[in-house]
């Protein structure tokens, strides 16, 4: 037993009610169970109860065990003393607070088909563990968990740029600069552009914002793109030599200290997505006057932005994909793909989260429209997705499905879930949609 179903019965309601009583053999009718709490403390806030006439208000604490309650120190810690009822799978002994109160705990039993379901689900061996069911489920259903879903994706986003934008002492171009950058790198080279960001303050290519050639040079040097050794064949090579010559004197200027090359990963890559070419890429990008984030709140619609952030690579990458070594003749630029990457992964969660610090809810809407008005991703998340039944019409609803995945089918976390909360308490009371519209 898990101590997650027994909070899955708890909130849904789900447990034998009539054999809900307290000591003195009164039935006890749960009118709220509260509101479920992830952090420290009793498990509901907020429970509110009826017994013998008389309504009880408080919090609720669950256990498999009633002894886990002192096994667990709750019974030394006050912050436990406004806990009303103790829902437990089994009563072992009675428990006490710390102000020597005994707990009216009670374990009232559940429908065994509940947790065979919930077991079901849980050994289940395809990663969505509920595919088979989805085609069977309301579309509404489904599309307004979804939506709850994004909404959640962007709030944990907007807390990680929270921190950003507090590093950088709340300067919004530096704080776009930094997560722009750091989504460049499309996984394989995450980590080497965000050390770039942090080496490289925004301030510095500001300053040089009319010059694509210096931004270049200090992009690749900070890189550590530039040091002898790591491309043999560019020893004579006419543009790398400049941009170290360039990249001497501007580090010096700034106090430069580059990152280490050998931290950037080629292998297994197309060559269009080399560090190389997304680097003179994201000098392109950075070369607006006026700072980009300030042209991103200009921008006008989708085609606006992706105007923005559809950029082409400086002409020496037309026939490279690494310093030195000719190639067939191509222009490097980000691809409609990729730009719109660019948008969902970091345009529209700096949009939401500067729009949301700062009051301006049309920005935050904005957002929202804009995942709306974007094609649907494609990649492995997303093509579980369509083998299970349910296919995506936009970037809101695969950003959701992403959510869905990672956060929930992948931890098991079916319990949490609307459509696993509804899928075991089917047939078992959980009937009306509104219920599962408690927060998960």
């Amino acid at each position: 037993m898990k101590e997650e179903f027994l909070h899955y019965l708890w909130k849904y309601r789900l447990f034998c009610q009539d054999k809900l009583i307290d000591n003195e053999g009164n039935l006890i009718e749960v009118l709220h169970p509260g509101l479920y709490n992830r952090d420290a403390g009793p498990d509901f806030f907020n429970t509110r109860l009826k017994i013998a006439g008389i309504e009880w208000a408080g919090n609720t604490e669950i256990h498999i065990r009633s002894s886990d309650f002192d096994s667990h120190g709750h019974n030394t810690d006050p912050a436990y003393d406004n806990v009303i009822i103790h829902f437990v799978a089994e009563n072992d002994r009675k428990v006490f607070n710390s102000r020597g109160e005994e707990l009216l705990t009670v374990a009232p039993g559940f429908d065994p088909l509940l947790y065979e379901k919930y077991v079901g689900l849980l050994n289940n061996p395809f990663i969505i563990a509920c595919e088979h069911h989805i085609p069977d489920i309301d579309p509404l259903f489904i599309r307004n968990w979804i939506a709850a879903l994004v909404a959640e994706r962007l709030e944990h986003k907007t807390e990680q740029l929270r921190a950003i934008y507090s590093a950088t002492g709340n300067d919004r171009e530096e704080t776009f600069y930094r997560v722009l950058t750091r989504y460049f790198g499309f996984r394989v080279n995450t980590e080497p552009f965000e050390m770039l960001a942090g080496a490289l303050p925004f301030k510095i290519i500001r300053k040089h914002s009319d010059n694509i050639f210096q931004i270049e040079a200090l992009l690749f040097g900070t890189a550590g793109l530039l040091d002898e050794g790591l491309f043999r064949d560019a020893v004579n090579d006419k543009y790398y030599l400049d941009l170290i010559r360039e990249y001497k004197i501007l580090s010096a200027k700034y106090s430069l200290k580059p990152v280490h090359g050998w931290l950037w990963k080629f292998s297994r890559l197309r060559p269009a997505n080399f560090p190389t070419v997304r680097i003179s890429q994201l000098a392109a990008m950075l070369s607006v006057s006026g700072g980009l984030f300030s042209r991103t709140l200009e921008a006008a619609d989708l085609n606006g932005l992706r105007a923005l952030f559809g950029v082409r690579a400086s002409d020496y990458w037309d026939d490279h994909f690494v310093f030195g070594k000719k190639s067939t003749k191509t222009v490097k630029t980000t691809g409609s793909q990729a730009c719109d990457l660019i948008l969902i992964n970091a345009v529209i969660p700096v949009l939401f989260f500067y729009g949301r610090s700062r009051g301006r809810y049309e920005l935050q809407e904005r957002a929202l429209d804009l995942l709306e008005d974007l094609a649907p991703e494609k990649n492995a998340v997303i093509d579980d997705w369509i083998k299970s039944g349910l296919v995506a019409d936009s970037a809101f609803t695969t950003q959701g499905l992403i959510q869905l995945r990672n956060e929930y089918c992948s931890r098991r976390r079916c319990l949490e879930c609307r459509i696993g909360a509804m899928l075991i308490g089917e047939g078992a009371g959980l009937k009306k949609e509104d219920e599962l519209m408690l927060e998960p």
